[in-house]
């Protein structure tokens, strides 16, 4: 295996000058991908509508097509779903990743073309590789295999020749041969739909293997490596894989997770690597050790432009080209890419930590949320969740908050919530299950987190004394104007610092 890893690694090392042709020239290498896009498109539904074939500048672009979102696209992908070709890409899609709902959605169904898989999500994968082997050149990763936790997959059932899953479940559905030499477990168990079953399968799967690398989401990674030292009754992890070297994760900020990983793999050598892959796309990869930025990329068929926030809530927001992105100013990402997601704002945050290159770092969503463990818990799904519990116990809502309890060594996540009751519920305890229940009824991924409180359990609710929220924005001085008690928040300062005056003034 020493020989193939040493080939393995010169391959991935090759890719680095590509990379750092595009850091040096950027902004030819976005333009390049903006004709491209636009040529490719031109005899599409949607190029026709727009007039593709006459659009020569950026500026034109931008003047001609709106910018979208899932639901100004939905009526072009249902109709792609249904078997329709040729709607927003020129090639046939027939696969969909299965992401997280919008307002009015359950869930989303995003297009996943061959030229996506190919000049996007694999070549993000490949990146990662080859950025990991150019800063650690003694690697020995090669010599094993990379365990991956991959989703579900399904077929269509409005088209027999579509398919749909999560993005990682469409990924290990179209691995090259060569990718599936070095990963564990089989596809068979990867992509089981019964997270509890494929839990099992893969411990025992895995557990004699030679891993060498993981990758996934912290949550569910959590979850598997603390099963396995149950199976294996190990007291870490590099007991069970000693060869263990690298973790590549993204999804979910991962400072929460830091310390228990830490724990888990007791190893001053142990690598970590984030990167900012999403359904829509994969866009961002830590090429520092030493930093928790990541780099852009910006050669992965995507066309990128940027949204001030002052931008963020007008009808036709002003964008900005990558030229004129500025330094630690928050921007709303929006893309062109070669899977037809035309001036697509995916609902990401992000601020630039550098310029040459082109660095980010996630800042949130366009909107409060909590997507702690992968949830995605938006506004619109906390007021109809609430709205149902106050039906259903007689409560008035005043004012609310809420965060995540993040996991511990005892226990899994959790959701905490701080309200402040006009009214208060017949039975908090009642209050609470239908709060859950309504969620889990809404939100298909808040709904997979809580299956068998795998990651996340009931949610903890505290009823605060009446003006609670009124002395606490008034210490920020955040009383009247357009200031908001801020109602989803994926960290925890809010709550802590009302949980703290709470108790100050109950002692």
């Amino acid at each position: 295996m020493t020989i193939v890893n040493s080939i393995f690694s010169w391959i991935m090392k090759k890719r680095i000058h590509q990379i750092e042709l595009f850091m040096k020239y950027p902004h030819d290498v976005q333009e390049e991908w903006f004709q491209k896009l636009i040529s490719s498109a031109q005899h599409t539904e949607w190029g026709r509508k727009y007039k593709y074939e006459d659009i020569y500048t950026q500026k034109q672009f931008k003047e001609r097509v709106p910018v979208q979102n899932y639901d100004t696209l939905k009526p072009y992908i249902q109709r792609m779903l249904n078997g329709e070709q040729n709607i927003l890409w020129p090639s046939e899609v027939k696969w969909y990743a299965k992401s997280s709902g919008t307002t009015s959605d359950r869930s989303k169904f995003i297009p996943v073309t061959d030229e996506s898989i190919e000049e996007c999500h694999f070549k993000g994968g490949k990146d990662l590789l080859s950025i990991y082997c150019n800063n650690r050149p003694d690697t020995k990763m090669f010599t094993g295999k990379c365990l991956v936790l991959g989703g579900s997959h399904q077929v269509n059932q409005l088209n027999s020749e579509s398919y749909y899953g999560d993005l990682s479940a469409v990924i290990i559905k179209n691995l090259p041969f060569w990718a599936e030499m070095i990963r564990t477990p089989a596809p068979s168990i990867s992509l089981m739909e019964n997270f509890e079953e494929k839990i099992e399968k893969m411990v025992h799967a895995t557990k004699d293997v030679n891993v060498t690398n993981m990758s996934g989401v912290p949550t569910w990674n959590l979850v598997l490596a603390k099963r396995i030292l149950e199976v294996t009754g190990k007291s870490n992890l590099l007991e069970v894989w000693p060869n263990l070297e690298l973790y590549s994760h993204g999804a979910v900020n991962f400072k929460p997770y830091r310390e228990q990983f830490r724990k888990l793999i007791p190893s001053g050598d142990m690598y970590y690597l984030e990167t900012y892959n999403a359904s829509e796309g994969f866009f961002g990869i830590q090429d520092q050790s030493n930093s928790e930025e990541m780099l852009l990329m910006l050669d992965y068929g995507v066309f990128y432009e940027f949204i001030p926030m002052d931008q963020i809530d007008k009808e036709y927001p002003e964008t900005l080209s990558l030229s004129e992105a500025e330094l630690d100013k928050n921007y709303a990402i929006v893309i062109s890419t070669n899977a037809g997601l035309w001036r697509y704002m995916i609902g990401d945050t992000i601020r630039f930590t550098s310029l040459s290159p082109f660095r980010i770092q996630i800042t949130g969503r366009t909107k409060h949320f909590i997507n702690a463990f992968g949830e995605e818990v938006i506004i619109d799904n906390a007021e109809k969740a609430l709205t149902q519990a106050c039906r259903e116990t007689g409560a008035i809502i005043r004012d609310y908050t809420a965060c995540p309890v993040y996991f511990n060594d005892s226990e899994v996540g959790a959701h905490e919530w701080i309200i402040e009751f006009e009214q208060h519920p017949n039975s908090l305890d009642k209050f609470n299950d239908v709060l859950d229940r309504k969620l889990r009824e809404i939100n298909s991924d808040y709904d997979a987190k809580r299956f068998k409180d795998l990651a996340l359990r009931r949610p903890v609710i505290h009823a605060a004394p009446d003006y609670t929220f009124y002395k606490w924005m008034k210490t920020r001085g955040k009383l009247g104007g357009q200031n908001k008690v801020p109602r989803l928040s994926n960290e925890r300062s809010y709550v802590d610092e009302i949980l703290a005056m709470m108790g100050e003034e109950r002692g």
